[in-house]
């Protein structure tokens, strides 16, 4: 699961970023704090928010073109 540079707090937010045509980038957050594992630039990608430590409340299925989201299932 990846999290959205922006910390949303509902996917609808998420959604009306992407229509509104906000570049949003996603990364791969590594829990041993290492920094940030790689992320795919294109293709499918699952999302969970808000970021931790708060409880994720949303998970989508995004599709990436060039690491930015492009659409939000």
């Amino acid at each position: 699961m990846a999290y959205t540079h922006i910390n949303f707090k509902t996917k609808k937010e998420l959604k009306q970023a992407v229509l509104d045509g906000k570049q949003i980038t996603v990364y791969q957050p590594d829990y041993f704090l290492r920094g940030m594992l790689p992320c795919p630039t294109n293709g499918r990608v699952y999302l969970e928010g808000p970021h931790f430590p708060q409880a994720h409340t949303w998970y989508a299925e995004a599709t990436l073109v060039n690491g930015i989201v492009t659409k939000v299932k």
